[in-house]
């Protein structure tokens, strides 16, 4: 790392020295690629797909031609990931809206706290990481030794993204537009659907007290400046949608764009509901989509507090994965509020200034803010959750049976799909790659042909006890093999994905081999799994990926695993069977490695 091997204090000290994302050979990605979409195929379709790599492959052969010009721009100077192109692509160029589809949630352990004295907490502790991020006095994350990227912290304050007609952009510090940290010094508070801008840093650079807050937000709830068109609704359209709409938004009147501005550049969003979810499982719905009129999803961060004090947090993904969100919230719940507003200087000056964000809309403009809390509340609608807690399992009793916690986690899914649905379907499960400069996620594949061997031993008649045991260990053994695979950067869809798009983006038509059953198959998931283990959150979670997948968000702790599932309400009676048989193959497993 440097001069005595020691990882740099400071929060952005280690960015260059990081090893870049290692970019696999063109023969190991397709190898990869075949042995990754086999298990998922028929003989004739492994056949038709082996052809199309054939040919790709072939000496001046298109992805010949493709993967040089990959090798030419990782080798560019200034260029610090040979991804730096995909992940734009792949999070701003979505067209759908990012509202449920993208954006995922946490819903944190209660405190006890009333809302106005929760939220103020919330807001003092983000405001000290905040200040000690502008100083790089937020260590950097070392596991094992080694330090992982920092570099999303960048747009945890005071970044949004904007809806573009072909491709969105992110207003953020850190950028040539604002070098450096933030200057800003208010949030934006959300009530009923109104908008108010809060100062919560005062003239002299000093956060407000912990008391001052949680004065400002009780005042902001009883004047109660309900609006008639909430904006907010305007950021759950279609992306083009919304940039055409806040073209107009922006024309309708002079006063609109300072408004945006206020929005925009605010250090965060904070979103007070005016009820309490009777459950766990409706907070975790309203944190995911909530009620549109009273969030911005183009914000990095919302912090929403329901009327019993009830918190959680919704995160919009172009700049931020969750192990990065997951040390923010760790950080912001981990040390009492009051220690945290000592920590970064706040000091007595007064109840905070705040003043409601106006927006002037004309009657087309009000139509289309209608239009979108209609459509939204249908597609909310239109989506059905379940959440699945297990008090008696968790990874301290997977370590005590001698298997990976997340590989029994991911079994478990397996072993359920099967039975709920009578066959295994392609499944995604993102795996952090942060130890690489700029590094985000790989794309993991989880059915592999022990899978395939695994689920079918578990229910023939044929197997006894021994057998079933082998080939879960099996299958959980490849499973761990595979994920250190993905976190060394040594993973095939990525890359040919990007190889994909540099076609596309030199106007050439796709190569066959995208349209093979391997790369279809493959990458249309019936499990879209993410985890996010964090003492400090009950429930992580998301929308599923596509018309039959499952989404299935976890937080794997020592003592318990908490999954929240979404699925297309249409296809919900097999979600709904799902979470029963998940139920019966954690205990079943447990037993049967139990008796070992």
């Amino acid at each position: 790392m440097n001069s005595s091997h020691e990882p740099s204090p400071l929060t952005f000290g280690n960015e260059d020295r990081l090893p870049k994302v290692p970019l696999p050979s063109l023969e190991e990605s397709c190898q990869r690629f075949l042995e990754w979409s086999a298990p998922l195929l028929t003989d004739a379709e492994r056949a038709e797909t082996e052809a199309a790599v054939d040919a790709f492959l072939r000496p001046g052969g298109p992805g010949r031609a493709l993967h040089a010009e990959l090798e030419r721009y990782d080798a560019g100077e200034g260029v610090r990931s040979w991804l730096d192109t995909f992940w734009p692509y792949r999070y701003l160029g979505r067209r759908d809206r990012i509202a449920l589809n993208a954006n995922f949630f946490f819903l944190f352990k209660d405190s006890g706290e009333r809302q106005a004295d929760r939220a103020a907490g919330l807001i003092a502790s983000a405001l000290n990481y905040k200040l000690r991020l502008d100083d790089e006095r937020v260590p950097p994350v070392v596991q094992r030794g080694i330090p992982l990227s920092m570099e999303q912290n960048k747009f945890l304050f005071s970044a949004t993204r904007i809806p573009g007609a072909v491709q969105d952009t992110v207003r953020a510090p850190y950028s040539a537009d604002e070098p450096g940290p933030s200057t800003a010094r208010h949030i934006v508070v959300f009530f009923r659907g109104a908008m108010v801008r809060l100062e919560v840093i005062g003239p002299s650079g000093r956060p407000h007290t912990l008391g001052e807050l949680a004065e400002a937000l009780q005042a902001i709830m009883k004047a109660d400046a309900a609006a008639e068109a909430p904006v907010g609704h305007l950021t759950t359209m279609a992306r083009a949608e919304w940039a055409s709409a806040r073209e107009r938004l922006l024309a309708a009147a002079p006063g609109n764009r300072a408004a945006l501005d206020d929005v925009e550049t605010a250090l965060f969003s904070v979103c007070l509901e005016d009820f309490t979810p009777k459950d766990d499982h409706e907070a975790c719905d309203h944190l995911l989509h909530g009620d549109s009129g009273n969030r911005w999803f183009d914000k990095a961060v919302s912090l929403i507090v329901f009327a019993d004090g009830s918190a959680g947090i919704n995160v919009e993904h172009c700049g931020l994965d969750g192990t990065t969100i997951l040390s923010f919230v760790d950080a912001v719940l981990g040390t009492p509020a009051d220690r945290q507003s000592a920590e970064s200087g706040a000091q007595a000056q007064g109840q905070p200034s705040f003043a409601t964000i106006e927006f002037v809309l004309d009657d087309d403009l009000k139509a289309t803010v209608r239009s979108a809390a209609e459509s939204f509340a249908a597609y909310a609608g239109a989506t059905a959750t379940q959440i699945v807690s297990f008090d008696d399992f968790g990874a301290a009793r997977a370590k005590r049976l001698k298997v990976s916690p997340d590989a029994f986690a991911q079994m478990a899914y397996q072993l359920a799909h099967k039975r709920s649905k009578g066959f295994t379907g392609a499944t995604y499960e993102s795996i952090a790659t942060r130890q690489y400069r700029n590094g985000r996620t790989e794309a993991m594949r989880v059915v592999t042909p022990e899978v395939l061997r695994f689920v079918a031993a578990m229910d023939d008649p044929g197997s006894g006890a021994a057998e079933r045991r082998a080939a879960f260990r099996a299958a959980a053994a490849k499973h761990v093999e595979r994920a250190k695979q993905c976190q060394a950067g040594q993973a095939p869809e990525q890359h040919l994905w990007e190889l994909q798009l540099i076609a596309k983006r030199r106007g050439e038509a796709d190569d066959p081999l995208f349209a093979t059953p391997g790369w279809v198959t493959m990458r249309d998931d019936y499990l879209s799994t993410s985890s996010a283990p964090s003492v400090n959150i009950d429930y992580f979670g998301f929308g599923s990926t596509s018309e039959q997948c499952i989404g299935v968000a976890y937080v794997l702790l020592p003592e318990r695993l908490n999954v929240y599932l979404s699925t297309p309400r249409k296809v919900a009676d097999a979600m709904f069977v799902f979470a029963d048989r998940l139920r019966e193959a954690v205990d079943e497993l447990q037993e049967l490695l139990a008796d070992e």
